[in-house]
């Protein structure tokens, strides 16, 4: 819940393209909840409580203490909405209209009377739909002619169901098809009915002489294979070389979570676990401090527990930015793009309430959710306040003993968790942002005394929003130099920090994709 909303890069095209190790206790023990290794049939830093199984994702439902299942006897709900339309209009607000996935999945869910394995359904469908988008494109320009002939709700019936063909190997062929020309029927297009029917059985019959890129064509195999956009595809064989591009590409998030953390000024980490065994959900220890990695829990943010402020929703390279500020009581801190306020609670907790942190964010309706957040952690300690952090507040230079500054990007380094991601990121929006960034970085140093720390950070792995901005900056503020992380900080991440930070890989690390860099002022 703590990750931010990638910044919006002016006028968002639409979706449309032209191609187109987690630690814990000994194997077999049970420290709190239930192991990983015995659930049932089985890909994420303002993030909604939900996971997948199978590959998918948890469904929406209220929250319950109860195990998930229904008591014998008790009739399974009547559902009055298909699946697959409620998909197609979730996939529509997504490709036609600029709404978030996430977003929308959880409005429109929570709307119907969709059964539980329906819903998990509907949202799996979304999102690798989304996932495999130009994949999916590139099939259907073998057996379709011109898309943008087509009214744009049959070509998205057509995208939905060239997923299930491809990627959901438990529903039958001919299901697939006779779904697909139903839902075409029930629009009103009954026209497009033997179109929808040919196109869908032309995939069954030839889906397996496709002619797909080879590895040496370099970004088109990586764009059409593992649907990344070219210059996206381009922009990472650029940084990472072919190898690491393609496991970058490739990387889908297996058994997903989603990382919790107690609230420290009520909790030790043991107290914590305690709590946790009177769950019914999935629990394990993250690959940070005091982080929790939860499966099977339907809508976190409805517990009871999280809404007594008992615990927080916050990932786990979010909760490495915050740590390396390496706070101590009676600070005055800084969180300078703080919205929704993860990072301020952690480090107000890490104060044990004593001294400051001001919370710092562009819009109104941003510095509330923090507002909000602090009340029901019940934290005294922290200052929201609207401000542009790009400006410089005269009375405040020099006061702060640390800085963070966890700039708006791009969000690609949580692409895997939020596929829509990559397709609102433009190469001139990362250029916009990187200017941005370079801004802030300029406005936000100012406010650190000397011997104090800055901690620049973002959910990007695109070196022009992360190790060239820090060089960049060092270059300009000799008063600044490279500090090192904290020595609490596991070897496995100190061992990646550079001579420009530390880049987090979601397929290398096990967390989401972050920078973080640490400076201090040195005079």
């Amino acid at each position: 819940m703590d990750e931010k909303k990638p910044a919006k890069q002016g006028s968002a095209p639409r979706f449309e393209h032209k191609s187109r190790p987690v630690s814990g206790k000994a194997e077999g023990k049970k420290p709190y909840g239930k192991p990983f290794d015995q659930r049932g049939p089985r890909k994420t830093g303002e993030r909604l409580a939900s996971g997948r199984p199978q590959g998918e994702r948890q469904p929406f439902a209220p929250h319950t203490d109860k195990p998930f299942g229904r008591p014998a006897g008790e009739k399974k709900p009547v559902s009055t909405v298909n699946s697959r339309m409620v998909a197609l209009e979730i996939f529509q607000d997504v490709v036609r209209k600029d709404a978030y996935a996430a977003l929308s999945l959880d409005d429109r869910l929570r709307k119907t009377n969709l059964p539980q394995l329906d819903k998990r359904f509907c949202a799996s469908l979304v999102y690798r739909t989304l996932e495999n988008l130009i994949r999916i494109d590139y099939v259907l320009s073998f057996f379709l002619k011109d898309q943008n002939a087509l009214d744009s709700r049959v070509v998205d019936i057509l995208r939905l169901s060239v997923c299930q063909l491809l990627f959901h190997d438990r529903i039958p062929e001919n299901a697939v098809v006779d779904e697909a020309v139903k839902l075409v029927r029930n629009l009103g297009m009954e026209g497009l009915t033997g179109l929808t029917n040919a196109v869908l059985r032309g995939i069954v019959r030839g889906k397996d002489e496709i002619k797909w890129p080879k590895p040496e064509e370099g970004a088109k195999y990586l764009s059409i294979m593992f649907s990344v956009p070219m210059w996206l595809a381009e922009r990472l064989l650029d940084a990472y070389g072919p190898t690491v591009a393609r496991e970058i590409c490739a990387y889908r998030t297996e058994n997903h979570f989603t990382t919790i953390r107690p609230n420290m000024l009520r909790f030790t980490d043991e107290e914590f676990e305690k709590l946790l065994e009177k769950k019914v959900w999935e629990v394990e220890k993250g690959a940070v401090p005091h982080a929790y990695r939860v499966r099977m829990a339907s809508e976190l943010g409805r517990d009871r527990d999280f809404g007594a402020g008992n615990f927080s929703i916050q990932g786990e390279s979010s909760m490495l930015a915050a740590q390396a500020m390496d706070v101590k009581k009676g600070m005055q801190v800084l969180d300078c793009c703080a919205a929704p306020g993860g990072k301020s609670a952690y480090m107000a907790e890490a104060m044990e309430g004593v001294g400051r942190v001001y919370a710092w964010d562009l819009h109104d309706h941003r510095v509330e959710l923090i507002r909000a957040s602090m009340k029901r952690l019940q934290l005294d300690n922290v200052r929201p306040a609207v401000r542009d952090a790009s400006v410089v507040k005269d009375e405040l230079v020099g006061s702060m003993d640390a800085v963070l500054l966890d700039a708006p990007c791009s969000g690609l380094g949580v692409m895997d968790n939020k596929p829509d991601i990559k397709f609102r990121a433009t190469s001139a929006g990362v250029a916009e942002l990187a200017a941005t960034q370079e801004k802030l970085l300029d406005a936000c140093c100012r406010y650190v005394k000397k011997g104090g720390v800055m901690v620049y950070s973002t959910c990007s792995i695109l070196p022009e929003e992360n190790g060239d901005q820090v060089k960049t900056f060092l270059e300009k503020h000799p008063e600044f130099e490279l500090a090192p992380l904290p020595a609490f900080f596991d070897e496995k991440f100190r061992k990646q920090y550079t001579e420009t930070g530390l880049q987090l890989l979601p397929h290398r690390d096990g967390v989401e994709g972050f920078f973080i860099a640490r400076m201090r002022r040195v005079k």
